[in-house]
């Protein structure tokens, strides 16, 4: 009797337990964390970029030589128009020099050509008189027909002269445009052994030492235009809608990632890569010193860009919503004190895995940002405490 009288105290024993069990995980009020009503909340998309400069050139000489000078080094800055370095251009010099006494030979022959001109302008108008008194004395009988004939033939050979002596000058003009054009090559010549800087740059690299000789067109110098460094980064194209130029953007860079600088989107690829489905965008620090920004090219940058800030929005993490398919899912929510399950239009989405809620959650219904849980069932009482965030 004693032994039955044990076994159904433990089989009550067993009920209650059970039924306490099912009361705490099924029947019992359930405290959940909701979301609360958020302010001001910047959209943030992350990549990762590359420091790199929109202008950058190889410079080398056009002409081929031994390099006698170089006047910069990396690292320096230096103005347009800087002489980098130079080739040995004594026999170039030598050709220019014969260039100039050519040309000083070409403008003598031209003025003697021009005196000759003169010389001849003034025979043939002395001609044209003397043929003319002669012909207005011929009809008289003061002079006779041969001396009539004698001018008029002295004066066409003096407009033929003239007429040669005005080809000369001709001629020598053309010789002297043509030993000018030669001296101007020459110069040309010699000025392409001097490497001069195109623009304001910074020296990224210097390829070649005094002594070596070099190539035609081989880069001596790798030079980069300050202003022009930026960072390239690259955007998942899933978040990168909304992307505009003049966005405020925040960069680290790798060797420094305790400090942020502000840049702005300068610049948006039209095309995206296909291959790793990302968008590149281009962020420029516009308030830096271009001597400091992105001293180092090729270096690894991490970028946050704001796409837009939400005045007012509700935010849940993205785990605590069940078959979100991109544009919706459904949520736990507390209404009249009790859980129940709501499907609703998701919007934007946060670093931090969150995403805003953008329709279908009643006025009067709580969201609920914690992980649903095995005792979640639709109707159960719930307490709703305020989640911090």
């Amino acid at each position: 009797m004693s032994k039955r009288i044990a076994l159904l105290a433990v089989l009550i024993l067993v009920a209650m337990a059970v039924a306490g069990f099912f009361y705490f995980r099924k029947l019992s009020p359930v405290t959940v964390d909701v979301a609360r009503v958020e302010r001001d909340v910047e959209v943030r998309v992350f990549g990762l970029g590359i420091v790199e400069a929109q202008v950058l050139s190889r410079i080398g000489f056009q002409v081929g030589g031994r390099i006698v000078q170089l006047a910069a080094d990396q690292g320096e800055i230096v103005p347009a128009g800087t002489v980098l370095a130079t080739l040995e251009d004594s026999s170039q010099r030598a050709r220019v020099a014969k260039a100039q006494v050519a040309t000083l030979q070409a403008q003598a022959a031209l003025a003697k050509a021009q005196a000759l001109l003169q010389r001849s302008e003034a025979n043939l108008q002395q001609r044209v008189l003397v043929n003319q008194r002669r012909q207005s004395l011929v009809d008289r009988g003061s002079v006779s027909r041969e001396q009539a004939e004698e001018a008029q033939t002295n004066e066409t050979l003096a407009q033929a002269d003239f007429a040669v002596a005005k080809a000369e000058v001709r001629v020598a003009e053309a010789a002297r445009d043509d030993v000018a054009a030669a001296l101007t090559i020459e110069q040309v010549l010699l000025d392409q052994h001097r490497l001069v800087a195109p623009f304001r740059a910074r020296i990224l690299s210097r390829l070649k030492e005094a002594g070596a000789v070099a190539g035609v067109g081989e880069v001596v110098f790798t030079i980069i235009e300050p202003h022009s460094v930026w960072v390239r980064a690259f955007i998942d194209e899933a978040v990168s809608g909304g992307l505009a130029i003049g966005q405020k953007a925040l960069v680290r860079l790798r060797s420094e990632m305790n400090t942020v600088v502000e840049a702005q989107i300068v610049r948006i690829d039209q095309e995206n890569d296909r291959v790793t489905e990302e968008r590149r965008v281009y962020v420029r620090c516009l308030n830096c010193e271009p001597e400091h920004q992105g001293r180092y090219l090729g270096e690894q940058a991490e970028i946050e860009i704001i796409k837009r800030v939400v005045p007012v929005g509700l935010f849940v993490p993205l785990r605590a919503v069940s078959g979100f398919d991109g544009r919706a899912g459904t949520i736990w929510t507390v209404e009249d004190g009790k859980l129940n399950k709501r499907l609703v239009s998701i919007g934007d989405r946060l670093l931090d895995g969150r995403v805003l809620i953008v329709d279908g959650l009643p006025a009067d219904a709580r969201a609920v940002v914690s992980v649903p849980a095995d005792g979640f069932t639709v109707g159960r009482r719930a307490v709703a405490s305020e989640s911090p965030r």
